[in-house]
């Protein structure tokens, strides 16, 4: 695992942030979770569903994306965000003093965890036989994202003044096909596979590799973290439009997930915009 060097651009000073979750126009459940907190060695403290602060300690966001029968993936979505909440501050400082690759170590443990959990859980009880989730995070700290992402959720990073890209690797055979060329968004979005997850927590899967990695975090630049709903409504083009608005425009992450409803809605859809500030 190799993370990029620092840049030599400002450090942000605060981060703002929107975040929204929508059941769709067809689903009886919302299998989504997010998360938005900030946290030092001490404590952890929930933010609301949009705000800013300044970066005097880390922060994570998350989206979670649950399967399962009947309401376990609700519960599954929910069990890795909680978890996050419980791991996260028990390293603060350790992974600091390792460089990146005390970050890497740590997010590894986690998302090794929250696979344990949710496998243990479908073993133990019969209604959370199968239960899995996808998990994307972002943890924020000293003009730096590291990232830990399994599934087909996603984390986009469109720097100031660049071209938005998406930092995760799908985990499907689809995503594999587009990454190497084979085929195109459009006939990625079309194809009968495209939801067929080659790795995800729990759900009895035997192989877990998260894609761990980092990127600078400098003033003017927006991340943008969601469940495969939203890109089942909009494509990329589409989502760097939106986030293109003008600095310090409010709720850009209910702007995604309205707009991406209204046009499919066949999923439950959810987003997380974080934008670094000067």
């Amino acid at each position: 695992m190799t993370f990029p060097a620092p840049g030599s651009t400002p450090l942000p000073t605060r981060l703002a942030w929107s975040g929204l979750t929508h059941v769709g126009r067809f689903r009886a459940n919302n299998e989504d979770a997010f998360l938005a907190l900030t946290f030092d060695g001490h404590q952890v403290r929930y933010l609301g569903k949009s705000g800013d602060a300044p970066l005097t300690s880390d922060f994570v966001f998350a989206v979670s994306d649950g399967m399962g029968g009947a309401r376990s993936g609700e519960f599954a979505s929910r069990i890795a965000v909680e978890k996050i909440t419980r791991l996260m501050p028990r390293g603060f400082g350790l992974s600091g003093a390792g460089g990146p690759a005390g970050f890497h170590e740590l997010l590894l443990e986690l998302f090794t965890s929250i696979d344990r959990e949710l496998n243990r859980m479908g073993q133990s009880y019969e209604e959370c036989a199968g239960m899995g989730a996808t998990l994307s995070l972002g943890w924020f700290t000293h003009g730096r994202v590291y990232f830990g992402h399994v599934g087909d959720s996603r984390i986009y990073r469109r720097p100031a003044g660049g071209e938005l890209r998406q930092l995760t690797d799908d985990h499907t055979h689809v995503g594999w096909l587009r990454r190497t060329g084979q085929i195109n968004e459009r006939e990625a979005r079309s194809h009968p596979r495209r939801n067929a997850l080659q790795q995800v927590l729990g759900a009895g899967h035997q192989f877990l590799e998260p894609h761990l990695g980092a990127a600078n975090c400098a003033p003017g630049d927006r991340f943008l973290i969601c469940s495969d709903g939203l890109n089942d409504g909009l494509w990329d083009r589409r989502i760097e439009e939106i986030l293109l608005a003008p600095p310090g425009s409010p709720n850009l992450a209910g702007a995604l997930v309205r707009e991406a409803v209204a046009a499919s809605g066949r999923d439950n859809a959810t987003a997380i915009v974080i934008e670094a500030l000067p």
